[in-house]
């Protein structure tokens, strides 16, 4: 399973790797954090905003996946690096590999998506770009047929893009951390 870049017409879905996860991570202060920040990006060959800084229980966590199973890499969190800007604008990456136990009742074999753009990059269709890239790497190299989001009922942009892609709503569930979100489900149909 190769763990490399996925390209769209302006991004590029770069994995971020455990290097990078536990350079982005290093430090207490601001000073160490900056310093992390400043390690991560040489590994990225991109600028990275600190914005990604408040990602911290985020990045905690698919480094946890990826120190127990690195064979997770190309599924998890991967930067959304704008090309010619040579800056990262936000991340995506799946929560898992297929098949996950948790998805089996709604979305057997499927996998579940997530991704953040930054506010300074908002409302210019990378959020879709990206998803559209990387549901296409799934379903592609992969041959992942169905496809989930989780969403809270205020997120209109990710409503939009979640219809844009012909999404079904299946459930709502109310997570820990992000109140109630709504639970959708996309097939791809194959031949």
């Amino acid at each position: 399973m190769g763990t490399g870049v996925i390209k769209s017409e302006r991004l590029d879905l770069i994995p971020m790797t455990p290097a990078f996860l536990e350079a982005c991570l290093a430090g207490d202060t601001s000073a160490s954090s900056v310093q992390g920040l400043a390690a991560a990006a040489q590994l990225l060959k991109l600028a990275i905003p600190t914005e990604w800084l408040e990602q911290k229980r985020l990045m905690q966590i698919r480094l946890g996946q990826l120190r127990r199973d690195p064979r997770l890499q190309p599924w998890l969190l991967r930067a959304m690096g704008l090309r010619r800007e040579g800056v990262m604008i936000g991340h995506i990456g799946f929560h898992s590999r297929p098949g996950a136990d948790y998805l089996r009742d709604f979305a057997p074999g499927g996998v579940e998506l997530g991704y953040t753009v930054f506010a300074p990059y908002r409302r210019q269709g990378y959020a879709t770009e990206a998803c559209e890239a990387l549901m296409a790497w799934a379903h592609q190299e992969h041959h992942v047929t169905r496809f989930v989001v989780s969403i809270s009922p205020d997120n209109r942009p990710s409503l939009r893009i979640a219809e844009h892609f012909g999404f079904q709503k299946v459930g709502t569930y109310l997570d820990d951390e992000d109140g109630p979100e709504d639970v959708f489900v996309r097939n791809i149909k194959t031949r």
